[in-house]
This record gives C-alpha cells, structure tokens and sequence, in this order.
C-alpha cells in the first residue's frame, strides 16, 4: 500500500546526485522566486490536467510510461486517474485516501498512519505552492531559459528512506508546476509531467467523493 500511495505523489530527465542539471545554473537570490510561486499557486482554486507518468527501474532497461487525468481543488483534494496501459484510481479528500486497483477498494485515514500523514502533506504542499516553506526539506533553486527547478531534500529521517531527492519543475511564464521528479535511494526513478492544464474550472464535487 505504501508504494501505492507513493504513485500519487508523482505526479511526479535528471538524475539524483548531481549538483548541478544539465542546461540549468544555480540561482543566486531565490526569495523573490519562492514569493512569486506561492502568490501564483494561491490564485489556484482548481486544475484538470492529463498527465504521463514515466517510470525508472533500476532492473529494467525500458521505462514504464502510463497516461491519465488528474484534478486538484483546493483544501486538500485531489483525484489521479491512471487509464493507460491499465486503471488505477487514488483519491485523496483532507485526511482520507481513496484507492481502487481494478476491482480492488482500499479506504485508508492518513491520520491513522504516520507515514501516510507525511506522504499526504508533501503531496498537497507541492500542489498549492507551500512545499518551498516546508521544515521537511532543504531546498535548491536552479534556472533555465524556460524553467525553474526546485530541489527538494528531505530532513526527516523516516522520508529519506522513502525519497532521495523531489524535483518541481516550474514554468518561468507563469510559475505554474509542470513536472514532478521523484529520486528513490535505491535509484529508481519516476516523473510525471502534466500537459493540456485547465485552472480554475468547475470541477464536480463527485469526482472527489470518498463514501
């Protein structure tokens, strides 16, 4: 369940341990980038985005791709919807998470599990912009002609076994996150890149409804 859950926070082409990316330069004075991300990320009420998951194994020459929908609103909800190459469903609504994997149903409370708490809160901090503020991380901020990247280290003991590193890549046009990279300890890798973003549209409440 632990590594289900994981899905759901990457949503999330670089590798860990370098100290520099290929085609970014460090950012010498970050405070006015982190004001202008988290002003942008509070005029965010809502998102409807596809997405493409792109896994690494470290045992497996190929990537694992898969493909779906994803949709956010504010107050700690989120809806990730996997349709290609299988279905795979995770809801999460404030404090409960919702999983079904084909015919399979799973209800969980994070507040009834530590680990899940934490994943809970890192996944609704990169999602509403706060995730730069967060006492669970160091962070680095890097820059392209186009993008911003945001290193995200872990601190606390218990997520660095689960993260080495997380990635938010940031469009410089609009502070909007684009992609999310995931760096495991033991190498894997994952990045889910979100394209076809809609902000701020109605969103039915049933699509976040966990009875």
């Amino acid at each position: 369940m632990r590594k289900q859950i994981l899905l759901m926070i990457l949503m999330t082409g670089v590798y860990c341990g370098q100290a520099q990316y290929p085609g970014y330069k460090s950012l010498g004075e970050t405070a006015d980038f982190k004001a202008q991300f988290a002003s942008a990320a509070q005029k965010i009420n809502t998102i409807k985005s596809d997405f493409v998951q792109e896994k690494e194994l470290s045992m497996l020459s190929e990537k694992i791709i898969s493909k779906g929908k994803f949709f956010f609103r504010k107050q700690n909800a989120v809806r990730m919807e996997y349709t290609q190459p299988f279905q795979y469903l995770m809801i999460i609504n404030g404090s409960k998470i919702y999983v079904k994997d084909n015919q399979k149903e799973n209800k969980i409370s994070a507040k009834s599990n530590k680990l899940f708490e934490q994943i809970n809160k890192i996944m609704m901090d990169c999602v509403n912009g706060s995730a730069l503020s967060s006492t669970d991380f160091t962070v680095k901020i890097f820059e392209s002609n186009d993008t911003y990247l945001a290193e995200l280290s872990p601190v606390n003991k218990n997520l660095k076994t689960l993260f080495k590193n997380i990635n938010l890549v940031v469009a410089k046009k609009d502070y909007a996150v684009t992609k999310i990279e995931m760096h495991e300890p033991s190498g894997d890798n994952t990045t889910i890149s979100f394209v076809n973003r809609e902000m701020n549209i109605t969103i039915p409440d049933a699509l976040f409804a966990i009875n």
